[in-house]
């Protein structure tokens, strides 16, 4: 049976700030046939190198807007996908379709279908909580990460920080989530938050939203569990590649503690790059971010 979905109106992403890039869609892929997927594509498709970059909740891929043209200038190739639910991707309307499985495949398909090689995984947020177990599976497509405010979830909570974020989201169905980014990234301007909320015309768009805090295993029988411990366990001793860290020192859910353990669950992760004015969203202060992960890369 096909899955109830809302496709929000290309007017609604007219004239976003810093934001210009063709939309990309793919709408037959393996499981998800009838679903149109949004992703930004930019750079030569024969790149050495790509960067796939990994949104969270509630954003989409214009959180990377800072840092794609940084990733442009190196040469690569940039692919920004948005998870099903946000952005310019189709949002399923029922609660129930979202779990971790649904994205996690769905990313795991598109990555397929794009034939990405010689990734740099760039991830925060929901993007780690998925991307960071994506690479174990497919070892020989990823090269490099770069990580943001995340974590592996495995089975207990990230902390009081979290269950605060998770009993609020459950109050707001209709979440403005405007308001929200300006209240954890003040050097936004307004028409920057207003992009940010574009994907959602009305609480009916907004089902991935809700949904995403819910989905956090933070219980041991939780759906990802498994997969993220066998993750943290590939990280820790498989992984092979090159990484850098960027920590939002202001983030009061996954800041510089949750981090640090995540940087000693990767193998040969240096010292983070901490941003003491910067909240969640590092990719608000991209430019530095990127510059810093090419330089430690030793590309500039």
């Amino acid at each position: 049976m096909p899955i109830d979905a809302k496709r929000t109106p290309d007017a609604r992403f007219d004239n976003l700030p810093g934001f210009d890039y063709a939309p990309h869609y793919v709408d037959d892929l393996r499981g998800y046939e009838g679903l149109r997927i949004h992703y930004v594509d930019e750079g030569p498709q024969d790149a050495v190198r790509t960067y796939l970059c990994l949104h969270g909740q509630p954003t989409w891929s214009y959180l990377y807007r800072k840092m794609i043209p940084v990733f442009l200038d190196s040469g690569a190739r940039v692919v920004a996908p948005d998870w099903l639910g946000f952005g310019r991707s189709d949002k399923p309307v029922d609660d129930k379709v979202y779990s971790f499985s649904f994205h996690r495949n769905m990313m795991v398909e598109l990555i397929k279908r794009l034939d990405l090689k010689t990734v740099t995984l760039v991830c925060q947020d929901w993007g780690g909580l998925i991307g960071l177990t994506i690479p174990m599976d497919m070892p020989d497509t990823f090269e490099r990460l770069i990580v943001m405010n995340t974590t592996l979830a495995t089975g207990t909570s990230p902390g009081a920080g979290f269950d605060q974020w998770k009993a609020y989201n459950r109050t707001q169905p209709d979440m403005d989530i405007a308001a929200l980014m300006k209240r954890g990234t003040p050097i936004l301007t307004d028409a920057e938050a207003a992009a940010y909320a574009a994907p959602f015309p009305d609480a009916t768009y907004k089902a991935g939203v809700r949904m995403f805090p819910e989905l956090v295993m933070v219980s041991p029988g939780m759906e990802g569990v498994d997969i993220s411990r066998r993750a943290a366990a590939w990280w820790a001793n498989d992984w092979k590649g090159d990484s850098f860290m960027a920590v939002g020192a202001q983030d009061p859910v996954l800041g510089p503690a949750q981090m640090e353990k995540l940087r000693k669950t990767i193998r040969g992760c240096p010292e983070p790059m901490v941003l003491a004015d910067a909240g969640h969203f590092v990719q608000e202060w991209g430019e530095p971010v990127a510059l810093s992960a090419l330089k430690s890369f030793g590309e500039l």
